[in-house]
């Protein structure tokens, strides 16, 4: 599995020749939006737009299958599992996160959660391998909080998102305070190409650059 990441939540991950793209965003960020084809769509947030507003961002084929809200998929071999965040949802936006069966490989997407306090989801992100959870404070959960949920779903490795680099126009913390407060081996990656066996046996971090 090679997975690539744009900055914010977004993520393209690519295995046995079928390509996810995770949370493409707009120009408003400050940071390059991803031009790729993909197979799949996978997006932890939908705001109440109108359909033509709320079509995927990013250079992607028209026929990519895309998963906005929770129910269980079968894509091209790839078994996805998506529960909405009721606290964290509204009017203006929907929210959710999923648990995603890749190759060998399980991931969770914690996506743009801002509180997370559903015991019941969180058995439900059960093995997971790879924890994608949000590392740069306000507007979402806090570092301490992160922290509190990655012991609870113990992850074998652990990818911040949404946190500071360069050109992001939002303010957002730096992953310094993240590996602290996990308290967790860390190192820096551009890319990560990662197999079953290559997971390391005690939680460690991966934090990506631009």
């Amino acid at each position: 599995m090679t997975i690539n990441w744009y900055g914010e939540g977004c993520f393209k991950i690519t295995e046995g020749g079928v390509t996810m793209l995770v949370d493409p965003f707009d120009k408003d960020t400050g940071l390059s939006i991803p031009r790729s084809k993909t197979d799949i769509v996978l997006k932890t947030i939908t705001k109440a737009v109108t359909v033509e507003d709320d079509k995927p961002l990013g250079g992607f084929a028209d026929d990519s299958f895309v998963i906005n809200g929770p129910g269980s998929y079968e894509v091209k071999g790839v078994g996805i599992t998506g529960w909405q965040l009721v606290k964290n949802s509204n009017e203006k936006e929907s929210k959710a996160v999923y648990r995603v069966k890749f190759g060998d490989l399980v991931l969770g997407f914690l996506g743009h959660i801002s509180e997370f306090n559903d015991a019941e989801i969180i058995e439900e992100l059960d093995e997971i391998d790879i924890l994608f959870i949000p590392g740069g404070n306000a507007p979402y959960i806090s570092q301490e909080v992160a922290s509190k949920l990655i012991r609870q779903i113990e992850p074998r490795l652990i990818i911040p998102t949404h946190y500071a680099v360069q050109g992001l126009k939002r303010k957002a913390d730096n992953t310094e305070s993240f590996v602290k407060a996990v308290g967790a081996k860390a190192e820096q990656v551009d890319k990560l190409s990662i197999k079953k066996k290559d997971l390391p046996e005690k939680t460690e971090i991966r934090i990506f650059t631009l």
